[in-house]
């Protein structure tokens, strides 16, 4: 899930996708260069379940597209 100041909604979007019926998954969060507080709440979701995997672009905002590239 690519991620850009949405600190606002963030947890509610990463609870859905950690509370659903399927457990066996791997969540990636690509945060695009975020300046508020977005990357701190990606990585409290990352080292309270293994499951969440967090990626930074730490070159610029160029959008959601180009955050799925870093993959």
């Amino acid at each position: 899930m690519a991620v850009y100041n949405s600190e606002k909604y963030l947890r509610q979007a990463i609870d859905s996708l950690l509370f659903q019926s399927l457990s066996d998954i791997e969540i990636i969060l690509v945060d695009d260069g975020s300046t508020d507080g977005s990357l701190a709440i990606l990585q409290e979701y990352a080292d309270a379940d293994s499951r969440v995997r967090v990626l930074q672009n730490t070159v610029k905002a160029d959008g959601a597209a180009a955050a799925r590239l870093i993959l």
